[in-house]
């Protein structure tokens, strides 16, 4: 491939992320921060968890984006009595009425996990039993029912929402499933200007609905796009210096992480900072990764990869304070650091 093909690949990417944002900016009001870490997880090829007190928009988000990308849409409301088989689907015994309900075949009936946009609303609600039942779809993008493993169709996307007020009947997802999550997303409340336009908008006539900007190539060239841009190493070793100063074990560590700490973020970690942050330059047109950009993504891409200690938890640290504490104590350059301090 050429650099002109190339920058004109990347040209294109770069518009119709545009384009998508202001479609979605048209139904859905402000949370702009969070329309465009979604998006990173789009291009990036990763799931997303949601986490925000109910009546943000985060279910419409979730539909406008599916409208606007001409995908398959299916929700999934997580409760208690949810069992696997309402997540993935089932066989069912069809039977022949030519043969007096003697004979019959199974039928396999797909669950939702099948859409290509998938919203787990409320994924704390479910059990353990069932939440594990959206891991291999994550993982692997398929299923297995009977013995029988399906193939998910591409671009699988699962955007996951979570309410972090009420604990009452709640299950908090595990680490393993946390870790599947590429991005955390925190979804702040509206400002008074922002409010006064979701009343204008929603008390009147009908709201407007997503119209439709690409389509599943297009979806797909954005996924290989995000892949081709390109990390320096500095940049790559900046990422894995992050993720290794989360280790409460490790000498670099900052003295807020050592203690309100119990394990760090690990290889996925990793990943999703690289991931991300190739994302983050993709939407802006670049075709190189900066510095700026890994630090840019790492609240979302470290936040519930940290499990904090006891106590850590009894003095209110969050994790995102500790982030904040690490980028502070990494330096991009550590050679051009240890030059300074020696001249």
């Amino acid at each position: 491939m050429t650099t002109s093909d190339f920058e004109a690949r990347l040209r294109a990417a770069a518009d119709s992320l545009s384009t998508l944002r202001k479609a979605i900016a048209r139904v859905v009001v402000g949370q702009d921060a969070v329309v465009d870490q979604v998006l990173w997880g789009l291009a990036a090829g990763g799931h997303v968890l949601l986490e925000g007190a109910p009546g943000l928009g985060k279910t419409l988000l979730v539909r406008t984006i599916a409208e606007c990308l001409d995908l398959r849409f299916s929700r999934i409301q997580f409760t208690p009595d949810l069992m696997p088989s309402d997540v993935v689907g089932t066989n069912v015994l069809v039977l022949d009425a030519a043969q007096r309900a003697t004979q019959g075949t199974f039928a396999l009936t797909r669950g939702p996990i099948f859409g290509q946009i998938v919203l787990a609303d409320e994924i704390n609600r479910a059990t353990p039993k069932t939440q594990s039942a959206l891991l291999e779809a994550m993982a692997e993008h398929a299923v297995t029912i009977a013995g029988t493993r399906h193939v998910l169709e591409e671009p699988f996307f699962v955007l996951a929402t979570e309410n972090p007020i009420e604990m009452e009947g709640t299950y908090p997802l595990p680490e393993a499933q946390l870790d599947r999550f590429l991005l955390k997303i925190t979804v702040p409340s509206p400002t008074e200007d922002e409010l006064c336009q979701v009343l204008a908008r929603t008390t009147g006539r009908a709201p407007e609905t997503g119209t439709r900007v690409m389509g599943k190539e297009g979806v797909l060239a954005l996924r290989t796009m995000c892949r081709d841009i390109a990390v320096a190493e500095p940049i790559a070793r900046y990422a894995a210096r992050l993720v290794r100063a989360s280790d409460p074990t490790e000498k670099a560590t900052p003295d807020l992480a050592r203690r309100a700490l119990r394990f760090g973020a690990g290889v996925r970690g990793a990943q999703s900072l690289v991931l991300s942050a190739k994302a983050v330059a993709l939407c802006e047109g670049r075709a190189h990764v900066a510095f700026a950009d890994v630090a840019r993504v790492a609240k979302p891409a470290l936040r519930h990869r940290l499990i904090r200690s006891f106590e850590g938890e009894a003095d209110g640290i969050s994790t995102d304070a500790v982030v904040d504490a690490i980028l502070a104590c990494t330096p991009q350059r550590p050679d051009r650091v240890e030059a300074e301090t020696k001249a």
